[in-house]
């Protein structure tokens, strides 16, 4: 078999255009690798070609359109362990550890981002509970690394390029059955400044950056769900 034919196209009412939630439009179009050679995962994905996704897999013939509703689920948030906790200058820097406050500001954020922004969806309404047409988005933030160190004791500045970095996983699923229908993984370094550049570190900044990333991820989704989730004639 011609491995090109192999790989099964979908049109924009395909799940691989829903794959590029997390990085926006890709220049080639998606594609599911059907081919003998296709990785599939243990529960039945195929791995997507041609998005923007660090990766990405989908289930064959799913289509996004028959869905009207979502109902969003977090599945928790994890940290990169061993963190450094001293608030003494040390040679051994980061990663630093994540304080109670910072974990609670973090999930709160994450919360009230994806909800804010799928509530401005054009096609989609949030609900709280299944049903037939209603898509369940599972999102889940792994390895989180901040990279801030704790506020020094008496004077003196801190100036860092970035704040952290994070994983986000997002999985799209039928609510009544909660079969997995699509996965991204995309892992993203969260900049301060939104630039990369030394910056001056104070919490203020420092969440701003945060919930700058944890923005962008929440708009992408719903501007493509918006754009993939339409019947096209």
């Amino acid at each position: 078999m011609n491995k090109n034919r192999s790989l099964s196209r979908f049109g924009v009412t395909g799940v691989a255009a829903a794959l590029l939630v997390l990085t926006g439009c890709s220049t080639s179009t998606p594609t599911i690798d059907m081919s003998p050679e296709a990785e599939v995962t243990f529960d039945g994905l195929h791995e997507v070609k041609g998005g923007r996704a660090d990766q990405a897999w989908a289930r064959p013939g799913f289509d996004l359109s028959q869905y009207s509703k979502i109902v969003v689920q977090g599945a928790g948030i994890e940290y990169r362990p061993g963190g450094n906790a001293s608030r003494r200058p040390s040679s051994r820097g980061g990663p630093y550890a994540v304080t109670e406050d910072q974990k609670e500001r973090l999930r709160a954020g994450v919360a009230e981002a994806f909800v804010e922004e799928l509530s401005k969806s054009e096609h989609f309404t949030i609900v709280s509970e299944p049903g037939p047409d209603v898509l369940l988005v599972r999102g889940s933030l792994l390895d989180v690394v901040s990279w801030v160190p704790p506020q020094p004791m008496g004077r003196g500045d801190i100036y860092i390029s970035q704040v952290g970095e994070a994983t986000l996983v997002l999985e799209l699923r039928d609510s009544i059955t909660e079969a997995i229908l699509a996965r991204s993984i995309d892992r993203r370094a969260i900049e301060s400044g939104g630039m990369g550049n030394l910056s001056y570190s104070n919490p203020v900044s420092n969440q701003a950056d945060v919930k700058r990333v944890i923005r962008t991820w929440a708009r992408l989704l719903r501007e493509t769900l918006d754009t993939y989730g339409v019947p096209q004639e």
